[in-house]
Parts: structure tokens; C-alpha cells; sequence
């Protein structure tokens, strides 16, 4: 399989190949836009050692529990905290905004996502998570069953994938067809598929729970260890399994959940993705009908930002935003806090009895004194794939496709790119032709090779926004040639370290086991710590840490 870098991706457009080697990129289509969303300067400034180190200037505070991050996992520990009756705390978070990867966005008045835009319904082990649902009225009990809202259930048609035509087919425009796994066109390539959906049925039954949902509470054991150790592509090379098909499918659900493709991505998360839910059930067979349910999707227009509003709001001026905290001191009786406040140009100080580290690992490691033996082992392993997310506001609707019609998830076969969704497809009103229409676009860029993901970051970084709004027209128009000239603006969100990347070793690695429990009066509390990212990981993470502290009276 090669390698999708960035040039190969995006073939369809010359242009971009052509910037990627020194020259200057054409004018761009009339539209307008930029960049949005986080601030790097921030974060590099903690990097760099560009923050401020004088004495604080700024006010002095003392609470019981202070929260470092203020993405799922924090919001979740404040939320844990409040179920408690401890309202002494502050979440201190980088951004303007909280929500970390589950922020929202309004174009043209319509919500869209910044990032995770979907939560799948909570399996059994996901209790915090299903609680809550329940809590927020998006869940209830009829007859001992559990039922969602049907309004924030995905509407169909939920998925759809285009496939470009081939050399010499009867359909020269491709087409749209139902689901993303690309249909088999051959015996051997069924055959593949009812191999792999085999193999992962043999490893859900590896153990009770193997694959549990969150992974904290999977029974861990030396064959998940096995698969760990290695990379899910030398895992589906040792088991013969080659299809071209097969191998981008794959390779897609592993950029999509995790950031890379499956050259970097451990054989136990690659397994995972299936296992932990619906298991993998390719429809070449006579009883496709009898596939296993594969469980509904709870979706909103912002994306997750919807059930980010229901964690922070009750927070109030708890939740203080734009803070770089620069510095954690752990003592024997409290721990001290230096923030960064850019906006004022001061350095308030914190005392808490204890700190909840809802950070990732690397940013953990740069601010914490004396740190852990395990988080200073286990941070320099970490690697973070760049995401960019980008919203088309389009002056009219796309021409139609061969195929089915627009759908809630929309992927373009072969794109190096995750495609784009729909944010008005939960809509229960007609749209008029003449109302504006957004479209979602997402691309992991973490690749397949280290060297990839560095050289992706930098350019997300360092190229105007100008040139990647023509490179996500230019992976679009493979699907809708008219989409380039209806485009009336763009708003791009880049996630320099968006997530960390399941690599071999990493899910199973002891220095990452040992940062689930408490370290003195810091509680670790991050997606990070089940070695990737999602959101029952970190709702979960960030619950049980808030939980298991000791407060004082």
C-alpha cells in the first residue's frame, strides 16, 4: 500500500503539487474566509519558554480542586464534582472557549462542528456516559429499555460513499453508492472481506470485555498485549489480507478514529475500532439482512459542541477561559498554580488541595515540577496527529450524482481526506433552495510514517489559510466539479495536536497504566491515558478522577 502523503492525495489538482515544491499557488476562486479557533501562539509561547516567569502580578486564589484543561474530560470532572456537593473548584482552560476537540461554530446562522461532530449510543460499559445522557433528558427509560431523543438520532441516509470511475467504465462521471466499504467485485476480494470480519469476531472473543468501551475497562491480557505490540499493517500482512478495497477502507476507519492510517496505528486499535462495537460484517453474503445492528449515532448541527454547552454551562464564572497555565507545584499539603492570562498581560496565582491534570501528556510534561517518573517515561512516546476542519458555506445546492442523495457522512473513495457531513441534516424543516447550505469537511493529517505527521503540522501551521481552502475544493470537486464556483466562504480550524495516535506499544505500556492512579495530590485525567481519543474515554477519565479524590473540610 503507498503511503497518502498530502502530493498524492490531491493529484486532481496540479496546483497544489506545484506549492508543495516551492512555487506560488494561483489566485483563488471568489470566496472569502481564514482561520479561526485556537490560538498556537499560546502554546508555542509555553514551548518556546516565551511566558511570562516574573512573580505573580495578577490575583491570588485558593480553592479545593483546581482543573487544568477544560476539554471533555475536565468538563466531566467539574460536572463529577458538582454531583458530589464540592463546588470549590475552577477549571483553567488555554482557549477562549472550552470543549477542547467537541467545539461548535455558526456560519450563515446554522451550527456546525470544529471537530467531533457525532457520540455513538453508550454500550454497557459506558455507564458515566449513558448516565448523563439520561441526565441531559437525550436518553429516558420506556419499559425497561433505553430510548434516544429520535430528533438527535442521525437521520437517514446516514452514509455514502463516492467512487470515482474507472478506466473504461459504463458509469465515466463515478457515482454515489450506500455505506463506505467499498463494494467486492471479485470472489477473491469477498473472500477477504468474510476473513477479516472472521478475525475480528476471534478477537472479541479473546476475553470477556477485551474490547470493552472505555478501554479502561477492558480486561487486559497477554493477547491484547500481542496485538499491541505491533502495527495494524503488519498485522493484516501476516494474515493475507491484501485487497485494495479492504486495505482503504481500513485504513480510513483508522485515520478517522485515531488520526493515522494503519502503517502507524497499533494492531490492537486498529481491531478495536470494530470490536468494541459492532463487530465488521461485510454485506457479499446471502444473509446481509441478518447483519448485527450496529447501533444508532446521536449527532447535532455544531457537532459535540452541543453536549459541550450542557457540561460548561452550569459551570458560570468557574470556568475560566484563556488561561496558560505555565506551571504546576506539587507539596506535601497543597499544590500551586501559576496562570498566564495574555488578554490582561498578568499571572494569577492558585492554591488547590488538589489539581486534576485534564491535559494531554506532552502539555503535562512541560508544566509540572518535579513530574511523575511515568508521565516523564511515557510523554517523549506520545504522538499527536494535526487535524483540519473546515466549513463551505455554499451560495446553492450541488448538482446531483449518480447514486443516492446527499447524505449525514459523505466520503470520497481514495481522497487522502475524511470527506464531509452534512450540518444540516438533522433538520426537520424544508430548506429553501435559496438559504444557504454548509458543508463540513474533515482531514486527519497524521499519515503514515512519523516523518508525515511533522512535515503535515508544519505546513498546517505555516501556509495561509488561502492555499488549504484550495486544497479542500480541490479534494471536493473529485465528487462535485460545480462545488469550487459555489462556494461564497470558509472557515478553517486547525488542530495542531488534535489527538494522540495509538502506536504499538503505547496502549499497553506500564508508565501509561500508572498515570490512572493518583500521583500525590495530582489526578491524571485525559483521553491520553487510553492512548487515543474519544469521547467516552475522556468523559470517562475525567468522572472517576474527580470521584476518587479525598477532599478535607
Amino acid at each position: 500500500m503507498k503511503r497518502r502523503t498530502v502530493i498524492q492525495g490531491v493529484a486532481a489538482a496540479p496546483w497544489l503539487a506545484s506549492w508543495l515544491s516551492g512555487c506560488t499557488p494561483p489566485a483563488p476562486p471568489s470566496y472569502t474566509g481564514g482561520w479561526l479557533g485556537d490560538a498556537p501562539a499560546r502554546g508555542h509561547a509555553l514551548r518556546d519558554g516565551r511566558t511570562p516567569s516574573a512573580a505573580c502580578n495578577g490575583a491570588n486564589r485558593r480553592v479545593s480542586v483546581a482543573i487544568v484543561g477544560g476539554g471533555i474530560a475536565g468538563l466531566s470532572a467539574a460536572r463529577a464534582l458538582r454531583q458530589r456537593g464540592i463546588d470549590d473548584f475552577v477549571v483553567l482552560e488555554l482557549e477562549d472557549a472550552a470543549g477542547g476537540n467537541s467545539r461548535g461554530h455558526t456560519l450563515a446562522g446554522i451550527g456546525c462542528p470544529l471537530g467531533a461532530h457525532y457520540l455513538p449510543t453508550p454500550g454497557e460499559a459506558a455507564t458515566e456516559v449513558s448516565d448523563w445522557l439520561h441526565e441531559i433528558g437525550v436518553a429516558c427509560q420506556v419499559h425497561g429499555r433505553t430510548v434516544y431523543d429520535e430528533r438527535m438520532l442521525c437521520h437517514s441516509p446516514q452514509e455514502r460513499l463516492f467512487v470515482p470511475a474507472a478506466a473504461g467504465s459504463s458509469q465515466p462521471e463515478g457515482h454515489w453508492q450506500d455505506g463506505l466499504l467499498p463494494r467486492a467485485t471479485s470472489e477473491p476480494a469477498r473472500q477477504q472481506y468474510r476473513r477479516f470480519a472472521q478475525a475480528v469476531r476471534e478477537a472479541q472473543a479473546l476475553g470477556p470485555r477485551a474490547f470493552a468501551l472505555p478501554t479502561l475497562r477492558a480486561r487486559w491480557n497477554a493477547a491484547l498485549t500481542a496485538l499491541d505490540q505491533q502495527t495494524f499493517a503488519s498485522w493484516l500482512q501476516a494474515h493475507g489480507l491484501n485487497d485494495t478495497n479492504l486495505l482503504w477502507y481500513l485504513d480510513y476507519c483508522c485515520r478517522d478514529d485515531f488520526g493515522a492510517g494503519l502503517a502507524q496505528v497499533s494492531a490492537w486499535a486498529g481491531l478495536h475500532y470494530f470490536a468494541s462495537r459492532h463487530g465488521f460484517h461485510a454485506p457479499v453474503d446471502d444473509d446481509a439482512a441478518d447483519a448485527p445492528d450496529e447501533g444508532g449515532i446521536l449527532t447535532w448541527p455544531q457537532g459535540n459542541a452541543w453536549l459541550v454547552q450542557h457540561l460548561a454551562q452550569p459551570l458560570g464564572e468557574r470556568l475560566c477561559t484563556g488561561r496558560v497555565v505555565t506551571r504546576i507545584r506539587p507539596g506535601r499539603h497543597e499544590v500551586t498554580l501559576d496562570a498566564w492570562q495574555p488578554a490582561q498581560s498578568c499571572i494569577e496565582r492558585w492554591t488547590a488541595q488538589h489539581v486534576i491534570v485534564a491535559l494531554p501528556l506532552f502539555v503535562a510534561a512541560r508544566v509540572i515540577d518535579a513530574a511523575p517518573t511515568a508521565l516523564q517515561t511515557i510523554a517523549p512516546l506520545m504522538r499527536y496527529a494535526p487535524w483540519l476542519v473546515s466549513n463551505l458555506q455554499l451560495r446553492e445546492p450541488l448538482l446531483p450524482r449518480n447514486g443516492p442523495p446527499l447524505a449525514w457522512d459523505n466520503v470520497i473513495a481514495s481522497s487522502p481526506a475524511l470527506g464531509y457531513v452534512n450540518a444540516q441534516h438533522q433538520s426537520l424543516t424544508e430548506v429553501p433552495e435559496a438559504q444557504p447550505t454548509v458543508l463540513t469537511h474533515y482531514w486527519a493529517l497524521g499519515g503514515n510514517a512519523p516523518a508525515e505527521l511533522i512535515a503535515n503540522r508544519q505546513r498546517l501551521l505555516q501556509s495561509p489559510w488561502q492555499t488549504w481552502a484550495q486544497a479542500v475544493l480541490a479534494d471536493l470537486a473529485t465528487a462535485h466539479p460545480d462545488l469550487p464556483h459555489k462556494v461564497q466562504h470558509i472557515d478553517l480550524m486547525r488542530h495542531g495536536h488534535a489527538m494522540c495516535v495509538p502506536t504499538p506499544g503505547l496502549r499497553s505500556h506500564p508508565a501509561l497504566q500508572a498515570l490512572a492512579e493518583p500521583q500525590g495530590r495530582l489526578h491524571f485525567a485525559h483521553g491520553d491515558l487510553s492512548a487515543y481519543s474519544v469521547f467516552e474515554e475522556a468523559f470517562t477519565r475525567g468522572h472517576l478522577a474527580a470521584r476518587h479524590l479525598e477532599i478535607r473540610s
